[in-house]
């Protein structure tokens, strides 16, 4: 074996042990299959909604925020996911208050289709940014990804939707960023196939 690629092999040993003795998480999940999408987070376990990829205060740098299963505001069931953000980088994905799911709790939701994802929010202060884009092992097609962002007040529930085409052999993927401070609810997550 040549001086290089022993040199390589000994720097992808040193970066795994990093990142596997530093503790890098990107995002914490309690998996529950009979709960299925909990799109409306009625099922949660240690203060989090069970099947969601949740970004939380232990895994998001520089930010100060909680999330909150709220009894009192919620738009079905007996509660809602809430955010209260006093601080947080602005930058997306797993750098921000917020949450992920490809849905593999419900068996995945795959192409060749297209996807109806509707849902209520609340904002208050708050600018988000709600993500849904096709992807498959490793890879993603961000041609077809679909991004609503606003930084406007909703005091009263509002009911969104995105339709999104998937292609063949790749499935549907969903992402909350919240990129500003306030506060910001989330409830009744549906996904319907529509063609």
């Amino acid at each position: 074996m040549s001086t290089r690629i022993k040199a390589n092999n000994f720097i992808f040993l040193i970066l795994g042990l990093l990142i596997t003795t530093t503790g890098c998480q990107m995002s914490e999940k309690i998996t529950d299959k009979s709960a299925g999408l909990n799109g409306g987070f009625e099922v949660f376990q240690n203060g989090l909604p069970v099947n969601w990829l949740m970004y939380t205060s232990k895994t998001v740098p520089n930010s100060d925020f909680k999330i909150i299963l709220d009894k009192s505001v919620f738009k079905e069931g007996q509660q809602s996911l809430k955010f209260e953000v006093k601080k947080c980088t602005g930058k997306a994905a797993w750098r921000s208050p917020g949450f992920t799911n490809e849905f593999f709790e419900v068996d995945k939701f795959m192409g060749e289709a297209t996807y109806r994802i509707s849902f209520w929010i609340k904002n208050s202060g708050t600018k988000f940014r709600i993500t849904t884009a096709c992807v498959k092992a490793m890879t993603g097609d961000d041609s077809l990804k679909k991004i609503i962002e606003e930084n406007t007040e909703i005091v009263n529930w509002k009911y969104m939707e995105i339709d999104i085409n998937i292609p063949k052999d790749y499935w549907l993927k969903m992402e909350l960023s919240i990129l500003e401070p306030g506060t910001f609810w989330i409830d009744d997550i549906k996904i319907d196939k529509i063609e």
